[in-house]
């Protein structure tokens, strides 16, 4: 009997490598673990209705002379003019439960706009903080899927490649999955090498010392903490929404 036919799981270290990956996939899994997608994951688990990802300064300022609410960062901090940037914490405000968000950031909602580009294909928001509802759900949706880390400013950083890593060897467990790419292989094996302390194994990562020097440790501690949530942000249109009843 003829071996049923595995769905692929792929790593892609950073929105500069994404056209070398981007065919054949049904699914997107947008990372940028420090912070972008751990703040989403955290506004949604805090009851925000949606977020509005964009890419540009001018685009946020145009939304916020709209009178809306408006999350900035660049280079780790919040660009002057706006109310917070994209620490998980700020999302976590009362005051944003069933409001529409919108958030501009040096790198993850960038690589939420590359990807969604792509036709026919969902687009999610993985982070650590919700790693095992997402790839349980991944698993169950028996799709081709990409890991597409948002690196930082286009270079490779380890905090994504680890947790797309984490993804990777979940959905590679489930014996659904195979993964054909070094880079797939090479992040899963990251991630082996670190589950047992990660945020101890980023310790000399580059964005954990700019972060650190910016006085956020807090917000390391948070991003780096696994399953605080089982939310599975998902793009509709140009919004991002809660994925419900999976």
């Amino acid at each position: 009997m003829e071996d049923q036919k595995k769905h692929k799981i792929e790593v892609c270290y950073s929105p500069q490598s994404f056209d070398l990956y981007k065919t054949e996939f049904e699914i997107i899994v947008v990372i940028d673990v420090l912070r972008a997608t751990t703040a989403i994951c955290a506004a949604f688990d805090n009851g925000i209705k949606s977020l509005i990802p964009v890419s540009t300064i001018e685009e946020a300022k145009s939304y916020q002379s709209k009178g809306f609410k408006v999350g900035a960062e660049r280079n780790g901090q919040v660009v002057e003019g706006f109310d917070f940037g994209n620490s998980p914490y700020s999302y976590l405000n009362p005051d944003l439960k069933g409001e529409t968000v919108v958030l501009s950031t040096t790198n993850g909602t960038r690589s939420i706009n590359i990807a969604k580009n792509y036709d026919n294909c969902q687009v999610v928001i993985g982070a650590l903080t919700n790693l095992d509802s997402l790839s349980t759900w991944l698993v169950a949706q028996e799709k081709n899927t990409l890991c597409l880390c948002s690196g930082w400013k286009d270079k490779f950083n380890l905090e994504d490649t680890i947790c797309a890593g984490a993804i990777t060897d979940q959905l590679l467990n489930s014996g659904k999955f195979e993964s054909m790419e070094d880079s797939s292989i090479a992040a899963k094996y990251l991630f082996l090498s670190a589950k047992e302390n990660i945020f101890g194994y980023l310790k000399s990562s580059s964005h954990r010392r700019r972060l650190k020097r910016l006085k956020l440790n807090e917000d390391i501690k948070y991003c780096l903490n696994p399953n605080q949530t089982t939310v599975i942000p998902i793009l509709k249109g140009d919004q991002l929404v809660e994925l419900k009843d999976y």
